[in-house]
């Protein structure tokens, strides 16, 4: 039997099993639910749960699993079918055997489909008869149990068996050898082997001019330290595929490595304008602009996430804290104090949120002239900071904003305060070393109140401390000294936790007990540090290589490992 054959009869029997496939429909008319509900039954499908809105489906995917998510394009509040999709990947909340089919009109189609930053499995087209809906749904599950190894494995953080499971795909399945040939050379740039990636992509381009992979091969080509040529291919391609948005993106963060901050910024926007609902970008674009100075523009864009986070759970405190900043110096107070009220209702009982509403209390009192009250707010706010990093330290709780810490040293220095302020930012540009946003927000408070020289000298101070501590625990390790590098590398991770010293430490455990067996105790000690290196950056290749060698010792001592967190 041919590979069609065999093809043609694992189709056959998925049909057959679509009957016990799980369904969600999302679609806020009811009546559309239920037509939806009734053609599903049609094709013998009876485990179907229907709902209104994203937030709706946010709350249910978190306690439940399903086969099959089918989503009208158009959502609640102007939100899209796309927007939910990107969610649900971004934050994990779906697995990569999920399907996810958009629903939509053939006018919204051919608007949506150039534009789809991140592509649902398939897009259904209305009208549509239930026959033509089973054989979508059998011929996307088809491509899923294909791709059902190099998925799991990828979910499984086996990265290079993922890879190994693309070249069985290609061999055993040569209709999506094209799809496999995509997703290994991703993998290959995500695991940093970025020649053997290169040249990939460049062997599909010699076939096909193709968006992605000139994409693929512009991030291989920047992770080779060839910057300039990642630059230009990038500028080509927005020229040549300007719905390709995620090519701004990337050529944003190129210039702004290249220290070009105003060109970052127009590259962000532009993509902004082509794909306005998508809040990570808007809130990039807000990011830039206040290192930019233009307050115009970072405050529609802040404006802009709030009003589409809201009761998302792409929602930050840092979005409140971000608008009340630059109202605040564009000498709109009370546009600040409205937005602290709004942080308050809207994160009622958190404690991140409490601290946040203190810092921009402080901020406000001190424009206003009242010292005394700013003075009690920024008491309240250091003693509420020092609760939540005990509670960070001792449990594992989501990250403190980094944001409102700047903020909180800024109100310091404001009021007098500064070796509290000192002490803030030194621990925040150490732990985000290589954030260049985050230092250029340290820099700016420094700026705003009057310490230019001050500010660049503590960031000096503390990048020649953190190369220092480094270097001492990566020779400790080049000489041999397996045990005294762990040693180095877990004081450092411990004394500041950024992402370089969590995935060193890691890496460096991994090692030793590569060389002198598994050690319970140190193994969890690293599993936790690549998870907060994973929670900062997961799709960095150096938190994605440590998790693959986290598997590989382990299977090396056949020791089963949480391959889900």
């Amino acid at each position: 039997m041919d590979a069609n054959e065999l093809a043609a009869q694992q189709l056959y029997k998925l049909q057959g099993e679509l009957k016990n496939k799980k369904v969600l429909v999302v679609d806020r008319h009811p009546d559309a639910r239920n037509a939806m509900r009734m053609m599903l039954s049609t094709i013998g499908i009876t485990s179907v749960q229907g709902v209104g809105s994203a937030t709706e489906v946010l709350r249910l995917v978190k306690s439940s699993s399903y086969d099959i998510i089918l989503s009208d394009y158009q959502l609640e509040d102007g939100r899209d079918g796309q927007q939910l999709l990107e969610e649900l990947r971004y934050k994990r909340l779906i697995s990569l055997s999920t399907l996810f089919m958009v629903v939509t009109g053939e006018r919204a189609y051919k608007n949506v489909v150039s534009v789809a930053e991140l592509a649902p499995d398939d897009y259904l087209i209305k009208p549509f008869t239930g026959e033509q809906l089973q054989q979508r749904l059998a011929r996307a599950l088809y491509k899923k149990f294909v791709f059902h190894q190099a998925y799991r494995n990828v979910e499984r953080s086996r990265y290079e068996d993922a890879v190994t499971a693309c070249d069985d795909i290609i061999q055993q399945y040569p209709q999506y050898q094209h799809d496999a040939r995509h997703l290994q050379a991703d993998l290959l740039n995500s695991l940093g082997r970025f020649v053997e990636a290169e040249a990939a992509y460049r062997q599909m381009l010699e076939q096909k001019d193709l968006a992605w992979a000139r994409m693929g091969v512009a991030v291989a080509v920047h992770g080779q330290g060839r910057v300039d040529e990642a630059v230009t291919q990038l500028e080509a391609l927005v020229q040549d595929f300007p719905e390709y948005l995620a090519a701004f993106d990337f050529l944003a963060r190129l210039r702004e490595e290249k220290g070009d901050s105003t060109g970052a910024q127009q590259a962000l926007q532009a993509a902004a304008a082509i794909s306005p609902n998508n809040t990570m970008r808007q809130r990039a674009v807000g990011d830039m602009a206040v290192r930019n100075n233009d307050l115009e523009a970072a405050e529609r864009a802040y404006n802009t996430v709030l009003s589409r986070a809201r009761g998302s759970s792409l929602r930050s405190i840092d979005d409140y804290a971000n608008l009340s900043r630059v109202m605040l110096e564009k000498g709109n107070v009370a546009g600040a104090k409205l937005v602290a009220q709004d942080l308050r209702r809207d994160w009622r009982g958190d404690k991140q949120g409490e601290l946040a509403s203190l810092v921009i209390d402080s901020l406000v009192q001190t424009k206003e002239g009242a010292p005394d009250k700013a003075a009690r707010s920024i008491a309240a706010a250091m003693e509420l900071h020092k609760v939540l990093v005990a509670e960070g330290k001792m449990e594992e709780k989501r990250p403190l904003s980094q944001k409102v810490a700047v903020d909180l040293a800024h109100a310091c220095m404001a009021n007098g305060k500064e070796a509290d302020a000192q002490s803030l930012l030194r621990q925040v540009a150490a732990e985000n070393n290589e954030d260049r946003g985050v230092l250029a927000h340290i820099q700016g408070v420094f700026e705003k109140t009057g310490n230019a020289e001050a500010g660049k000298a503590l960031l000096e101070d503390v990048s020649r401390e953190i190369i220092q501590i480094n270097n001492q625990g990566v020779l400790a390790a080049r000489s041999g000294d397996f045990d005294g590098s762990v040693q180095l590398l877990i004081e450092a991770a411990e004394r500041v936790p950024n992402l370089q010293f969590l995935v060193n430490a890691a890496k460096s455990i991994y090692t030793l007990m590569d060389q002198k067996g598994w050690q319970p105790e140190l193994a969890e000690r690293a599993h936790r540090y690549l998870e907060k290196a994973r929670s900062r950056s997961p799709d960095d290749p150096r938190v994605i290589s440590g998790r693959d060698m986290y598997q590989r010792v382990a299977r090396k001592y056949g020791v089963q490992v949480d391959t889900d967190s």
